[in-house]
């Protein structure tokens, strides 16, 4: 009887560098990459987890990958919101003036600071002073948020 997942999880955290590089060969059936003994129980299990519980679904594969070349190319890398609507819930990060800016998405508008705003460009006006298109400014547009 094959061992459940949790026991097999468990078993890795008791694993040392040279069992976790032969689990990783067993696993992947590929050599293991110069990761420290974490990442490679972190690759190890996330392998495990996604041949019980399914893995990423193909669209989202396929965006990594481009993520990934994007960086390889240019050392940035941008991100496209299909809709143009972020889900309620979400927060965005934007580090401006030495410090960290968080907004919180609403079913309608945004919060900020206390505050709900019907846009995030009001939101990027209050931060820095200047006229900005907020998802631009958020990295949710094509294009730096970095100026």
């Amino acid at each position: 009887m094959p061992a459940s997942l949790n026991d097999r999880l468990a078993t890795l955290t008791t694993m040392r560098a040279a069992e976790l590089r032969a689990e990783w060969e067993r696993v992947y059936r590929a050599p293991a990459p110069p990761l420290t003994a974490d990442l490679l129980r972190r690759g190890i299990a996330w392998r495990l987890q996604e041949r019980v519980h399914g893995g990423l679904p193909t669209a989202i594969a396929r965006e990594l990958q481009r993520l990934k070349r994007q960086y390889e190319r240019s050392g940035t890398i941008s991100v496209n919101v299909n809709d143009g609507r972020i889900k309620p819930g979400t927060r965005l990060v934007r580090e401006w003036g030495g410090a960290s800016h968080h907004v919180l998405v609403l079913e309608s508008g945004y919060q900020y600071r206390d505050r709900r705003y019907s846009s995030l460009s009001q939101i990027a006006r209050d931060i820095t002073g200047a006229h900005w298109s907020g998802p631009r400014f958020f990295g949710l547009k094509r294009g730096s948020a970095d100026a």
